[in-house]
């Protein structure tokens, strides 16, 4: 080994006990526990949500909030378990080995600290990212202490002592700035109102086939529009095809983790009933089984057809409403069911 490389060695060794020390001594900052103070989180996978509400609630600085840790994922991820990168990053949280040194642990008690875990993985964030805004509160830096921390996530604390706040778009080729940029504009659709309302989680009555899988789609309340993405395991990266999938003449579902509307509806049914995967073929699948409009019940099938053939599916969500993913540019989200989408193009429902 060269002299560089012993004397990279020595860096990171001090790094990591630098870290270790600092993350000794958050014990007063973030305490273990499952309450819930920092608001609640929508749009997330399911296997998220419980982790992501545990990490914010247990870090003592309100800026921590479910929706920042969400659309922090979402930026790191795209809530892959298996994401990694060209420079060492692993995992929905994406560490890199020496951080992981430090803020890893095994949060799951599945016998292993694994940076590809979520529990794990969700966990190490909010610990590092509540040292980080206690550090950026800290700092008498004027900005935003979650601007800040995001940027010590992304380019190491040292960068924005150095800039004096958020590092400009001339660092690493603007990617520390784009990064606080976008996860900051995108937390507002993570944040689930806490009464319920417009914009909050769904509220699912009853229990049964439907109403499950209502209940299970429903947790992707705010999830992008991604036109053939989404499988029955989870959100994913769909296609474009010369017409659907775009925005503004760029093609965006290639790049998009989320669902289409009969992605998100095979998800919900899966696997207790496993329906096909385009809108035409899962009226076809249940077309024996069709439900009046004044019989609607939670959970039936709703479909709409342009003339030339069934276009679209959601998921009856009773109170005349239907949750579904609308189109390109759109979330996941309940709309009334007269006009979630033109209503002289409705054409029916069942109930699988």
């Amino acid at each position: 080994m060269n002299t560089i490389g012993k004397g990279l060695l020595v860096l990171l060794g001090a790094a990591v006990i630098v870290g270790a020390l600092l993350a000794g001594a958050l014990s007063s900052t973030f305490a273990d526990t499952t309450d819930d103070q920092g608001g609640g989180v929508q749009g997330v996978p399911p296997e998220y949500e419980p982790w992501i509400r545990r990490a914010a609630a247990a870090c003592q600085h309100p800026e921590l909030t479910p929706a920042l840790l969400a659309a922090q994922i979402q930026q790191e991820s795209g809530f892959r378990a298996q994401a990694g990168s060209h420079a060492g990053a692993q995992g929905p949280a994406q560490f890199v080995p020496g951080t992981w040194a430090t803020w890893g642990r095994d949060a799951d008690g599945n016998g292993r600290a694994d940076p590809h875990d979520i529990g794990d993985a969700v966990t190490a964030q909010g610990r590092l990212m509540c040292s980080l805004i206690g550090q950026a509160k800290a700092s008498g830096l004027r900005d935003d202490p979650r601007r800040l921390a995001l940027a010590g996530y992304n380019a190491g604390w040292g960068a924005v002592q150095r800039f004096g706040g958020v590092p400009p778009v001339t660092f690493a080729g603007g990617e520390t700035y784009h990064y606080v940029r976008i996860i900051m504009a995108s937390m507002k659709r993570f944040e689930a109102a806490r009464d319920g309302g417009a914009g909050g989680a769904l509220s699912v009555r009853g229990s049964g086939r439907g109403p499950e899988a209502l209940r299970r789609a429903a947790r992707y309340s705010g999830t992008p529009y991604s036109y053939g993405g989404g499988t029955p395991d989870g959100p994913g990266t769909g296609f474009c095809d010369q017409v659907n999938g775009y925005a503004n003449g760029r093609c965006v579902a290639s790049s998009t983790v989320g669902y289409d509307c009969s992605s998100l509806v095979q998800y919900g049914y899966w696997p207790s009933v496993r329906l096909p995967r385009t809108a035409a073929a899962q009226f076809s699948a249940t077309a024996d089984r069709p439900v009046a409009r004044a019989r609607l019940k939670p959970g039936d099938l709703v479909f709409w057809s342009n003339g030339s053939g069934i276009y679209h599916v959601g998921i009856y969500a009773d109170d005349g409403r239907v949750l579904h993913a609308p189109r390109t540019g759109r979330v996941v989200t309940v709309e009334p069911l007269d006009s979630a989408m033109p209503s002289g193009d409705y054409h029916g429902a069942t109930r699988p």
